[in-house]
């Protein structure tokens, strides 16, 4: 366990702290978020339902990319987990069509 750091006596530093652990809170809710759309793709992709592919991808790009712009993950995060989810769900997609 790491030591406790010192206490903190200049007050911008103490409203810093503050700020930071509220935005901790509001982006931890947003990455937990991320983390469950994903996986509900890719029980979409496994079930071979396309509409549900297709419902739950549009899902995920929309939670991903808010996500993004509010500065939660960075934009190359973002764009790297939809193209990873879009390349899967679109061969799930061709594998079930054929």
């Amino acid at each position: 366990m790491a030591a406790k750091a010192p206490v903190k006596k200049n007050l911008s530093a103490l409203k810093r702290d503050r700020q930071n652990e509220k935005s901790n809170i509001r982006n931890r809710v947003v990455r937990s978020k991320i983390k469950t759309i994903v996986k509900d793709v890719e029980a979409a992709v496994t079930g071979n339902n396309a509409d549900e592919i297709a419902k739950t991808l549009r899902q995920a790009v929309k939670t991903i990319s808010s996500a993004s712009s509010k500065g939660v993950i960075h934009k190359n995060t973002a764009s790297r987990k939809i193209s990873r989810l879009t390349k899967r769900t679109n061969a799930a997609a061709k594998a079930a069509k054929a």
